[in-house]
């Protein structure tokens, strides 16, 4: 959520993107039918509530996902028109065709990596020109859905799809990320316009701060604008859930011998330090494992392929 992937723009944006800070970079490239826009992102959104229910109760998971085309237009408040189907799979090829380069650095190397929001897509539609979509299949990017396996998505208000300008999508989405379930979160309208990725002029996306701090209809956030002070406040209205009801650690034991998988999973990493994370993770996300022991050891490797030794 920090850099602008997505258009704001319904008219299709074809300009590379390219971020730079400290010495890193990323671009992000759209296709010849454009950039992905932040109405498209709403796809991958539903792909990612799809895996992240049945990780809370424990099913197995893979990029693949399968779309019921009619659940995934009323899930996102659209239409069921024969427009919103082809506006569908309109979404999904600017999603397949935009693409994410970054560099890493490691010592004196560089390496840069390329990769897409999704792998590929499938769809299914009854027969002749003007048949609707019946499903479709999306199979996520390893950088999608490594996100998704370490818990690195955060969770939307269901009003968010009721947001009709993109520009109110954004500014969520950027509260969303920065302010969290903190009291509040102060910020310029210079670095909200520059984090927001608008090609709007300055004055424009002022005006449209100053009517979203007088309509306040923000999902989870009051909104207010002080043109003499120069910020932009966003306060918690405490609406979300994990705000409102914290879900206590899983406190069932762990078999002794599976400590020493762990710390071969997690080479150099405090074990016990690890199974309060692990526990406190499960907490949050509400889940029970089945098999604790093997759920343990997987956390345990999946926090060491994020941060390597500490």
């Amino acid at each position: 959520m920090e850099h602008p992937f997505y258009s704001l723009s319904k008219k299709p944006e074809t300009s590379i993107r390219r971020y730079e800070h400290n010495g890193q970079w990323l671009q992000v490239t759209p296709s010849v039918k454009g950039l992905a826009t932040i109405y498209d992102k709403d796809i991958l959104i539903y792909c990612i509530s799809q895996i992240m229910a049945k990780l809370k109760n424990n099913e197995p998971v893979s990029k693949r996902v399968r779309i019921n085309s009619r659940d995934l237009l009323i899930f996102t408040n659209r239409g069921t028109a024969g427009k919103d189907y082809e506006a569908l799979q309109d979404a999904i090829e600017r999603i397949r065709g935009t693409t994410i380069s970054t560099n890493i650095r490691t010592g004196d190397e560089e390496q840069t990596d390329t990769f897409g929001l999704i792998d590929a897509s499938s769809i299914r539609r009854k027969h002749g020109l003007d048949g609707r979509l019946i499903s479709c299949e999306i199979t996520l990017s390893d950088w999608v859905f490594n996100a998704i396996r370490h818990n690195e998505v955060l969770t939307l208000h269901r009003d968010y799809f009721r947001l009709r300008r993109p520009i109110e999508r954004r500014i969520y989405e950027l509260a969303r990320k920065h302010c969290g379930q903190q009291a509040s979160w102060k910020v310029s309208p210079a670095v909200l316009f520059n984090k927001s990725g608008s090609k709007s002029s300055v004055k424009e996306f002022r005006r449209s701060l100053r009517e979203l701090s007088i309509t306040d209809h923000l999902p989870d956030y009051h909104v207010t604008f002080d043109e003499k002070e120069g910020m932009v406040t966003f306060k918690n209205r405490g609406t979300m859930k994990a705000a409102l009801a914290p879900v206590e650690p899983w406190a069932g034991g762990l078999d002794a011998d599976v400590f020493g998988d762990a710390r071969n999973a997690a080479p150099g990493w405090d074990i016990h330090y690890l199974e309060q994370e692990w526990r406190s993770w499960l907490g949050e996300n509400e889940i029970i494992p089945k098999c604790p022991e093997r759920h343990f050891v997987k956390f345990c490797q999946s926090w060491f392929e994020k941060r390597g030794y500490p």
